[in-house]
């Protein structure tokens, strides 16, 4: 009994026709086919008129476009078909053209649906891409071309050409769709791919998302370290300090001893009872106060009402860095404006400047030093035009920043 299909013995797909064992045998270089008595399904979309092959097919496209309803035509398309070359009969008195049998077949491009071919190149696929996939779905709609290069993207023969013999009759496409019809079908591709590029570039913006906040955190990890570092470093370096000041104040106080020691005994003295000696600190503080003093500069002194400002309130430091913020504020809007009285006149009795500066050791203190002075029976704290010092209170401003940054301000 001759089959009705042939059937790939590499891979088991099932195919109708010679030409089409011809053509798998192109694509995939399987060479081993039987005749099978397997008939190839012809399943006809009664809505669309797509054909599919097998149940698998129907159901994939029930799946992307909602269709169900199939009419079964695999009888009507039925053939036995045979491997065998049929031989044809032969006349003896009829020459054989021996030189024809012998040229190669020509090859060239198949005939596709021009309208789709062009619909197919408006969404951007490349003209072979498009050829291949409207000759390998039969030229029976645009969706059914996508779906085939959906299908076959990772084919390495993908955006080649195919050929087929130029001796090839293929008939002419019949259309399934109309324009109208075609150009939706276009708008929901063009749609559906725009949706699945947007949900792609949300998934990368979450994963960079989250790289940056990863980053962040190590950042902020390596900062923290650095600034602990920094700060061990700091307490070390003011400890040696300490105690090697201390140990130059000991070398001093040994000297003296043995100074005042040789000096006892040049003048015949006998040596001093150690029960009896005085602490030295007075002699050192005596030796010290003898030295001239240099006066200390504005800048120090503003430095030290900063620094007992914090020493008084060090219990509290949310209203000691308010304290320095505030003075900040008065000092920097009066260096960019001093032509605003505004800002060069501050109510003393005001609760709010109480809270934060007035009712502070040092606070008054330090506006005064920038140039403030008390008039109208003390109600005013005022900084007269001439009087305004933009390197007094650059200065100012410079020793409030350090105390306000600077976490070991007043401790040592």
């Amino acid at each position: 009994m001759a089959g009705v299909s042939l059937k790939c013995g590499d891979c088991g797909a099932l195919l109708k026709s010679v030409q089409e064992a011809q053509e798998h045998a192109e694509l995939t270089s399987h060479s081993n086919f039987s005749e099978s008595t397997e008939a190839v399904l012809n399943l006809v979309c009664t809505t669309c008129g797509k054909p599919c092959r097998s149940k698998t097919e129907s159901d994939l496209h029930t799946k992307r476009t909602g269709h169900t309803e199939f009419v079964d035509k695999t009888s009507e398309a039925t053939k036995p078909i045979s491997l065998e070359v049929p031989k044809a009969p032969m006349d003896v008195d009829e020459p054989v053209d021996v030189s024809a049998s012998s040229q190669p077949e020509e090859m060239v491009a198949p005939e596709v649906d021009q309208k789709l071919l062009e619909e197919l190149e408006g969404m951007g696929f490349p003209k072979a891409r498009a050829t291949r996939a409207l000759h390998y779905s039969g030229n029976s709609s645009l969706e059914a071309a996508v779906n085939w290069v959906v299908e076959h993207e990772n084919d390495p023969d993908i955006d080649e050409m195919p050929l087929i013999s130029a001796n090839t009759k293929v008939e002419a496409p019949k259309p399934t769709l109309t324009p109208e019809e075609m150009n939706l079908k276009a708008q929901e591709l063009k749609e559906r791919a725009r949706k699945k590029k947007e949900e792609e570039e949300k998934r990368m913006e979450r994963e960079r998302e989250k790289e940056r906040i990863r980053i962040g955190k190590e950042l902020l990890e390596a900062k923290r370290i650095e600034e602990e570092n920094e700060r061990k470093r700091l307490l070390a370096l003011r400890k040696a300090e300490k105690e090697e000041e201390k140990r130059a104040r000991e070398k001093i106080r040994q000297k003296l001893e043995e100074d005042k020691a040789e000096r006892r005994r040049r003048l015949g003295l006998p040596p001093e009872d150690p029960a009896t000696v005085k602490p030295s600190a007075p002699v050192v503080e005596e030796k010290k106060s003898s030295l001239p003093v240099r006066p200390a500069t504005k800048v120090e002194q503003m430095r030290e009402c900063l620094r007992t400002l914090k020493q008084t309130h060090k219990d509290d430091d949310a209203k000691v860095k308010r304290a320095f913020q505030t003075l900040l504020t008065y000092i920097g809007n009066v260096a960019k404006n001093p032509s605003e009285e505004k800002y060069r006149k501050i109510r003393v009795n005001n609760q709010t400047f109480q809270d934060r500066v007035g009712s502070l050791k040092g606070g008054v203190e330090f506006l005064e030093l920038c140039g403030f002075e008390k008039i109208e029976g003390d109600e005013f704290l005022f900084l007269p035009r001439d009087k305004v010092e933009t390197a007094v209170l650059n200065s100012a401003g410079s020793e409030l920043n350090s105390a306000i940054n600077n976490p070991f301000f007043g401790v040592l």
